[in-house]
């Protein structure tokens, strides 16, 4: 049964019972309202306790059912005969009690919580608005600014903080058992959330939450829709308030921000090794990270806050205390930052060695090389660490662009290589590319799965190619940037364009951040095997040759007076003329629309030859990726859910029109070509 009911002498125990979160689907909402039925039946009851089974409350509605007409019985009525009820209902919250889930508890009299627990209402994450009286009942507990902090974010808050809140009673490592011997006066003596007074108005704390959620979820519909409902919640009955929030949640759920955050939300949940992928994986209590700069110092700390050992390996004494000063850096910013405590750094610390000795990590069990992006220091590499580690470890790259079957072939065990990409910073950077060379065996994948799990990290699977998912989409992407820039634009009008689409920033301040040399280093590598047919836009290289490598000296794409803010460069527009002119093209205006099209349809029509190709298994996995390493809105749904909103036949119309001016690099992709003729959508292709 989704719910269970018990009687225990004067005390009634409701258990939520679907697993694994307890989401509150049409057979849990059945099942309460059967419990409530069964409650009024029994005489004699002091209270009801609310619970769930295993080690969450509830972690909300089942969205999977949001794509479909809702329903009876709602949330809202089961809300509504919980808070009625003669008996008081308890919320002993054993775990999360999120959207629904939390609802839940604001229908109780008493609310109870392990420590630990989180509490809150992520529904604006989802694209939606609380539709059972959260935004409405909420406010009246905690007060209007805190119901606007907790409910214009969705981020929920740890017991303790609610506590502080005014959110819950109180605190107990066994809820059900500090509720079952309650004092019943005590309980009495609480109101019913909604049959309190509404919270009084606070002009400046909704103008607050508005520029706040208008800065941070730009473009969103959903967080300014649930401040006006809380905003409302000042000045209705209850009964009005939730009608309107009842309305306003039916209206959004089947909305294209809704659909998309729903979309990328199942997608996250089903990153995880694929059912072919049955080998055991290596042990990686003891990790090898070879090169202690930016990167490398990033995965250490990853690993070192996963409770993993780490030998960081350096090429000499000087990169070995440079090492360590950049891992010492991370650990005192997540000190500073309250995300770890004093002793879970002492522990780190402990944990933690760096050497210029390949022997100090013998016991290792997977190295991760995170040098320098060179195929011969790669090589020398991972030839020291076969002769160092046991002859069973796993030997992964961390490379961005280069051939791994080119790295394997060196070794004399192909099988152990594989690629495990990290994206910057990597202590925070949910993304890991798992790259499968031609030779790479099932249990070095599966070491690579099983590492993201305690990493936190989104884990997708990718074939070996130049730049693998994500750096050849973005690739394309930049190169359709300078195409334009060159034909006829300038970087801020193409970043602007960008923005307003979603991304957080443009291509052009993205590069100026991560540095213009890195780009142009990889163009170096590339010029050798490039089609000489392929039409190649210089100006990039030009800036490097002119010193503007980006922030870190002062001026790039942009220029970065004093530090600060960055203000447009006229000598990158007058570089971009004179480029034009050597080139004999005539330059044109192009509007922000144009400008989003051409570069959309180059990341969209790159990304499905790498379906065709198989370097992604699916659309989904390339939405991941968009959304997790590249900035793509997470609200669009990804590259690939985003092209299935303009539909492959009408991508490949715009394509088609596009190869007159190149034929080469316009041409449309097979996958969408065979799209548009069956009229199946990119995330039926594979």
């Amino acid at each position: 049964m989704s719910v269970e009911y018990r009687r225990d002498g004067a005390v009634a125990v409701v258990t939520l019972n679907n697993p694994p979160v307890n989401a509150i689907g049409h057979a849990v909402r059945a099942g309460l309202m059967e419990a409530v039925d069964w409650v009024e039946t029994q005489e004699g009851l002091s209270r009801v306790i609310l619970t769930g089974a295993g080690r969450t409350f509830a972690a909300g509605a089942d969205a999977r059912e949001f794509d479909a007409e809702p329903v009876p019985p709602h949330l809202p009525d089961v809300i509504a005969r919980i808070e009625a009820s003669d008996i008081p209902w308890i919320a002993a919250i054993n775990g999360a009690a999120l959207g629904g889930g939390c609802e839940l508890t604001l229908g109780c009299r008493y609310r109870i919580a392990v420590p630990g627990a989180q509490i809150g209402l992520p529904e604006v994450t989802l694209g939606v608005v609380p539709g059972a009286g959260g935004t409405q009942r909420m406010p009246r507990l905690v007060g209007l600014k805190a119901a606007l902090d907790l409910i214009a974010s969705g981020k929920p808050v740890k017991a303790t903080r609610a506590v502080e809140l005014g959110l819950i009673h109180g605190i107990a490592d066994d809820p059900v058992e500090l509720a079952t011997h309650l004092d019943q006066g005590t309980i009495e003596l609480t109101h019913r959330v909604g049959a309190m007074e509404n919270p009084a108005p606070e002009a400046g704390a909704v103008e607050a939450a508005r520029a706040t959620a208008a800065r941070r979820t730009a473009n969103q519909v959903a967080p300014q829709r649930a401040i006006d409902l809380v905003e409302l919640s000042t000045r209705t009955p209850l009964a009005e308030g939730m009608a309107t929030e009842r309305a306003t949640f039916l209206e959004l759920r089947t909305g294209d921000q809704a659909r998309a955050l729903r979309h990328i939300f199942f997608a996250e949940r089903a990153a995880k090794a694929p059912d072919w992928l049955t080998a055991e994986p290596a042990e990686t209590g003891t990790v090898a990270v070879v090169g202690g700069g930016t990167m490398g110092a990033g995965i250490a700390y990853a690993l070192l806050n996963a409770g993993r050992s780490v030998v960081l390996l350096e090429t000499d004494a000087d990169g070995v205390e440079l090492a360590k000063a950049n891992v010492e850096k991370i650990v005192g910013a997540s000190l500073s930052r309250g995300m770890i405590s004093d002793a879970k750094a002492d522990d780190i610390r402990a944990r933690f060695t760096a050497s210029d000795d390949y022997g100090a990590a013998a016991g290792a069990g997977l190295a991760i090389e995170a040098a320098f992006e060179s195929m011969e220091v790669k090589k020398t590499v991972f030839a020291a660490l076969e002769a160092a580690l046991p002859a069973d470890a796993i030997l992964a790259t961390n490379t961005s662009y280069l051939d791994i079957d080119e790295i394997a072939a060196g070794t004399s065990d192909p099988s152990r290589v594989l690629g495990l990409h990290f994206f910057a910073p990597a202590h925070i950077m949910r993304l890991l590319e798992i790259v499968r060379g031609k030779a790479t065996g099932n249990r070095a994948l599966a070491t690579g799965f099983a590492l993201a799990r305690p990493l936190r990290k989104i884990p997708v699977l990718a074939g070996v190619c130049d730049g693998f998912i994500g750096n050849r989409i973005l690739a394309r992407y930049r190169e359709a940037a300078d195409t334009v820039m060159m034909d006829g634009s300038t970087p801020w009008e193409i970043d602007e364009a960008m923005v307003e689409f979603g991304y957080a920033m443009g291509p052009y301040e993205a590069q100026d951040l991560s540095g213009l040399d890195i780009a142009h280093a990889n163009r170096r590598r590339q010029d050798a095997t490039r089609d000489p047919n392929r039409r190649y836009i210089p100006i990039a290289d030009r800036m490097v040759e002119l010193g503007k490598l980006g922030k870190k000296t002062g001026a790039g794409w942009y220029r970065y007076p004093g530090g600060n803010g960055k203000v447009d460069d006229p000598i990158v527009a007058d570089l971009a003329i004179e480029e034009a002119h050597f080139a004999g093209i005539e330059r044109r205006d192009f509007t922000a629309d144009e400008i989003r099209e051409r570069l959309l349809l180059a990341m969209i029509n790159e990304a499905a030859d790498i379906l065709h190709e198989g370097i992604a298994a699916n659309a989904r996995d390339i939405d991941l990726v968009t959304v997790f390493g590249y900035g793509f809105p997470r609200w669009r749904g990804g590259l690939m859910h985003y092209a299935d909103t303009i539909g492959a036949a009408r991508i490949v119309e715009k394509l088609t029109a596009l190869t007159a001016e190149d034929p080469l690099v316009w041409r449309p992709s097979p996958v969408l070509v065979a799209c548009a003729r069956d009229g199946r959508s990119l995330a039926d292709a594979t």
